[in-house]
């Protein structure tokens, strides 16, 4: 059985987070995001409770780095 690379996992957990919310977003910069929002809960049975906030570019940044950045420490772990 080969070892697996931690170093090559974290970049690939760490990719598909920072991708996954950069889709995100996304979603949230062209409007669509409380609706999938609102979809998601009301397909899991739950009132939709939250209102996504206009798109703010320096936010999308922080949140797209900060998850890539913890998902590379877990991929790391």
């Amino acid at each position: 059985m080969r070892k697996i690379n931690a170093f090559k996992l974290g970049l690939v957990i760490g990719a598909v987070f920072g991708l996954s919310h950069l889709i995100w977003a996304a979603l949230v910069a062209v409007g669509w995001a409380q609706g999938v929002l609102d979809f998601a809960l009301w397909a899991h049975f739950i009132g939709p409770a939250l209102r996504i906030e206009p798109f703010a570019i320096g936010t999308a940044a922080i949140l797209v780095v900060v998850t890539s950045a913890a998902g590379f420490v877990i991929g790391v772990l």
